[in-house]
């Protein structure tokens, strides 16, 4: 009790000063021995029951260690909130993030206006005046992130805050998109999908958004077209094979990636770099039995059924576009010093941007001032032993590591940990009988045949011509059938940096047939597929399908993207349930989607799986009823 209440003093006293900003914040951050601070709640301010470790044991080899003591769910719980693998160094200084209208001095006064209480969606003042998108932003207007800020904290969730040479520093952990605060309860809930996160217009307010354009929609030829005249440009670079080659420019791109970004709906991302804009909504991380991983059932090799290499995603590929400098070739059609001063020409750091005038190629003027010069790019990774090829253990060809620890330390210790995670109980009266009822009706209507066992899914991953849904993601990783690796892995007691011999293993597969495998990749012939998602969470999870398409309200006429998160309600859990499986709402969720421009150019639809449970085929609204129930309190019955 004494030490929960010097905790609770330590992070009030964080709090506080934190919320001073400038000054104030420098002399918080200086007190701790890592100028930084992360808010991580105790477990008395965390909704979701726990699972203990003995019930995700599991036989481990030297190829696949799945270490689940005390000691590893610890450091996976506080790498979960805080472990940015250095992001901040991508986000602040490559992209400017927080330079634009959105910046940190915002960000915490509107935390501080909290003045303790909690909220799900974090709206902030702009700082200044700007056109982004197409939108026109002006100074003062309030900005809805969808970060969620717990009762108590004045840091948003997995927003880790820092100081490095006097410069204050945002990093992101993965707990920003995968825990939400329950203002019902006053706690935080771990696992969720940050569903209102608003990730598309986050990034779209940074001062180099451009520097992810591979992320979306803006194609190779529409970046040759921003060159126009040679003689116009801007900048240029001299490429690989030693030409003078101008580089697009730098505002123009802007603008279209800007105007990409800002098509994404709430709680989306588009985490593929095959130049298609395809986001899909963040997913659950109540990962135990829910293999294979990603959307497309790409993560299933290597420990825990694939997800230590899942959970080395999003900062490996999504977090440092540098990373890829290596295949911007196959996969852009890009050479890859233009690739490199395409990122660098408007880079937000002076230290980082490129500078024609040097007369050195953006690689060696990258390299001058890399902060991880073992890593492929500027986070803190390394490059898997095929990099820069694709294969199963990565398909960027970086893995995500911590200098001083042994390779995957933390990926594996966030995997046993995610594992432990269970859906909290919903905020429905259950209805025992009812739930009964619903749990016949999913038998009777077949649902068993695909979300059967005792986490409700076969996992098995089933092609778009089948679901019916929108193919573009599940197309997203054809391209790396051209350059693809073997499945070696270095053995997990390797140091990082990586020594200059080191023992290598084979992945192991995990079981993943030949045609499944084509599935998830979309190689050869395949037209790739999604995976037959567990059912666990769906109260916590709305809305449903990859692209996060069926969404529906609580009143009627509420439908889709456009009459809930555009019309700023939150879909609701059993409304977007019913328009999953009764037809005549599907079609007006579909109908509504289908109308927006910008939600049909980043492939939202909510179309395909339409397995109905309504009068079409044969059931009545109380069947219906009872199914969504069921469905929604499968967690209640185990408090």
């Amino acid at each position: 009790m004494e030490r929960n209440k010097k905790r609770r003093s330590r992070r009030l006293a964080a709090g506080i000063l934190l919320s001073t900003v400038g000054i104030g914040l420098a002399a918080i951050l200086l007190l701790y021995t890592h100028p930084s601070y992360i808010y991580i709640p105790d477990r008395e301010h965390v909704l979701n029951p726990r699972r203990p470790a003995a019930t995700v044991r599991t036989a481990q080899t030297p190829e696949n260690p799945e270490p689940t003591d005390e000691e590893t769910l610890d450091l996976g719980r506080r790498a979960f909130y805080g472990e940015t693998f250095g992001n901040e160094h991508f986000l602040m200084d490559i992209m400017g993030l927080l330079d634009g209208p959105l910046t940190i001095r915002g960000i915490l006064k509107a935390t501080a206006a909290l003045k303790g209480e909690g909220t799900t969606n974090l709206r902030v003042a702009a700082e200044k005046d700007a056109v982004i998108g197409g939108r026109t932003i002006r100074k003062g207007d309030l900005l809805d992130t969808g970060l969620d800020v717990a009762k108590g904290s004045y840091v948003p969730l997995g927003l880790k805050v820092s100081l490095d040479k006097g410069k204050p520093r945002v990093g992101v952990g993965c707990i920003a998109c995968h825990a939400v605060y329950d203002p019902v309860s006053g706690k935080v809930v771990e696992g969720p999908p940050n569903t209102d996160l608003n990730v598309g217009l986050l990034l779209a307010m940074g001062n180099n958004s451009a520097a992810f354009f591979t992320h979306t929609g803006v194609t190779t030829e529409q970046i040759r077209g921003l060159i126009r005249f040679k003689e116009q440009a801007k900048s240029w670079v001299t490429d690989s094979e030693g030409k003078r080659t101008p580089l697009p420019d730098p505002d123009e791109l802007e603008r279209l990636v800007d105007e990409q970004l800002m098509k994404w709906p709430p709680g989306s991302i588009d985490t593929t770099i095959d130049m298609e804009n395809n986001p899909v909504q963040i997913p659950d991380s109540f990962t135990l039995g829910d293999h294979p991983y990603n959307w497309n059932g790409t993560a299933f090799a290597g420990p825990f059924k694939g997800l230590m290499t899942f959970s080395g995603v999003p900062n490996a590929q999504n977090m440092d576009a540098l990373a890829q400098a290596g295949l911007s070739k196959p996969l852009f059609g890009l050479d890859k010093e233009v690739y490199m001063g395409i990122l660098l020409q408007r880079a937000a750091s002076s230290k980082y941007r490129y500078d024609p005038a040097k007369g050195t190629k953006p690689s060696e003027q990258f390299a001058a001032v890399d902060p991880t010069p073992d890593s492929p790019g500027i986070i803190q990774s390394v490059p898997s032993p095929a990099h820069p090829r694709s294969s199963f253990v990565s398909v960027s060809g970086v893995l995500s590591s911590v200098p001083g620890y042994p390779i995957n330390r933390h990926t594996l210790a966030m995997s046993a940990y995610q594992n432990t995670l269970k859906p909290p109980r919903s905020h429905l009266k259950r209805d025992a009988k009812l739930a009964a009822e619903g749990k016949a009706v999913f038998r009777r209507a077949g649902c068993i045949t695909c979300h059967a066992g005792p986490y409700l899914t076969n996992n098995r991953i089933v092609a778009t011509d089948v679901l019916g849904t929108n193919p573009s993601r599940a197309r997203s990783f054809k391209k790396t059938e051209k350059f693809w690796g073997p499945p070696l892995m270095y053995d997990y007691d390797t140091p990082v940096p990586l020594p200059k011999k080191m023992k290598l293993h084979r992945m192991p597969l995990n079981g993943m047939s030949e045609e499944q495998i084509k599935l998830a990749f979309a190689h050869g012939n395949s037209p790739g597929g999604y995976k037959t998602p567990s059912l666990y969470g769906l109260y916590w999870s709305a809305p449903y399908l990859h692209d996060g398409g069926v969404a529906a309200g609580p009143e009627p006429g509420q439908y889709g993207i456009p009459g809930t998160f555009k019309a700023g309600i939150l879909p609701d859990p059993a409304e977007s349930l019913r328009a999953l499986v009764d037809k005549r709402l599907r079609e007006r969720v579909v109908k509504a989607n289908q109308a927006d421009k910008d939600l049909r150019e980043a492939n939202v639809e909510g179309i395909g799986h339409n397995y109905w449970v309504d009068e079409t085929t044969g059931f009545t609204r109380r069947e219906q009823d009872a199914l969504i129930h069921y469905l929604l309190t499968l967690h209640d019955k185990d408090e």
